[in-house]
């Protein structure tokens, strides 16, 4: 479970209306929420973010509302995990329901800057900040929430786990 992509760095307190404004949550396809994705705080972010590319924010991401459109907007833009000090817990819960890996690390944060790149290893929580050699570290993801991801998210896992049985 390895990620590695570009930086693009955001503020605290990005809520669920800052992620995807809730004018968009007539829909729940996650392809045309991600064409809205953070546009509210980046208006550049839709059409400049790439996939396989990581959100670094400082605390409290995803705080409001505990709407799932949020980190599925996320996650369709291509986005393959967010880095905070610290999230908000009902966003903490849905990111891993939908399949969005999220690692908090308080001091990646500090020493990271827009457009830098990362390698971070989920299984062990190793990060490293390739654009300036230095290595940070998360918590890394437990074993099942690592089977939840890989599954893309709780439905599917438990899909998977029905049709086994």
């Amino acid at each position: 479970m390895k990620f590695r992509g570009k930086v693009w760095k955001f503020g605290a307190n990005i809520d669920t209306d800052g992620i995807i404004p809730a004018r968009y949550l007539n829909t729940s396809d996650p392809n045309e929420l991600a064409k809205h994705c953070m546009e509210d705080v980046d208006p550049d972010f839709p059409e400049k973010v790439k996939p396989g590319d990581i959100i670094v924010a400082d605390r409290n991401f995803g705080c409001g509302s505990s709407r799932e459109h949020a980190p599925l907007a996320i996650k369709a833009a291509g986005i393959t995990c967010v880095i905070a000090k610290s999230f908000a817990r009902i966003f903490y819960r849905n990111a891993f329901n939908t399949g969005l890996p999220i690692f908090e690390s308080p001091e990646l944060v500090d020493n990271v800057a827009q457009g830098e790149e990362l390698e971070i290893d989920g299984t062990s929580g190793e990060i490293i900040n390739l654009t300036r050699n230095k290595r940070f570290k998360a918590n890394p993801i437990p074993p099942f929430m690592q089977e939840l991801i890989a599954c893309g998210g709780l439905m599917n896992y438990a899909q998977k786990k029905l049709r086994k049985d």
